[in-house]
């Protein structure tokens, strides 16, 4: 579902009153997103992609995050809420993770904002027939503009990882896995990555 700025929003930077108001009620069991001015909501994920961030989650975070059985120096968070560029853009990747010297202070304290103005420098989306659409085309797009370094895009139907790099504002692919191969992936390429346990229940 989304809801389209008025006419007159158009060549503003600022997101229409109208749909930020929009984005502030939706229903919690919703994921709100705006979009190049546009409100998307989402039903929260299937079985299927659920499981796999939470695979993916485990897997890099234990090793990037908390550094057991790996380099550590990483912030990976599920489902943060991003606020990028002027209007801003309001993004909700299902995993993103920052190096630890940019996000030295992930949580704050009490009256740190719930969302985070910085952008990551790794996004992952999990691909759904839902959400496809905004994974491949607005995101991608947003996050080229705001620098974000590394972006997956994974398949829990299809068992694919994609992996894309920033090249001079544009997304390089890089490499594609499927199956159950064991993979090292960028920017986490310091572990091998075992793409069975990704898409194991």
């Amino acid at each position: 579902m989304s809801i389209r700025r008025p006419p007159e929003q158009e060549s503003t930077e600022r997101n229409a009153p109208s749909v930020e108001a929009a984005f502030e009620a939706a229903p919690e069991e919703m994921v709100a997103e705006i979009l190049d001015g546009e409100l998307y909501l989402s039903p929260r994920p299937a079985r299927p992609h659920a499981n796999v961030a939470s695979n993916l989650g485990i897997l890099i975070g234990g090793p990037f995050k908390l550094g057991r059985g790996g380099p550590g120096g990483w912030v990976i968070l599920d489902e943060p809420e991003l606020h990028l560029g002027p209007r801003p853009d309001k993004l909700v990747p299902d995993l993103a993770g920052w190096r630890r010297e940019r996000l030295p202070r992930a949580v704050g304290g009490d009256d740190a904002p719930a969302h985070y103005g910085l952008a990551p420098d790794w996004a992952c989306e999990v691909l759904s027939a839902r959400t496809r659409g905004q994974d491949k085309g607005p995101k991608m797009r947003i996050s080229a503009r705001e620098g974000v370094r590394h972006l997956w895009h994974v398949d829990p139907l299809a068992r694919t990882l994609d992996i894309f790099r920033l090249d001079e504002g544009q997304w390089i692919p890089i490499h594609s896995f499927s199956g159950e191969a064991k993979v090292r992936a960028e920017p986490f390429e310091a572990i091998e990555l075992e793409l069975a346990l990704v898409w194991s229940e």
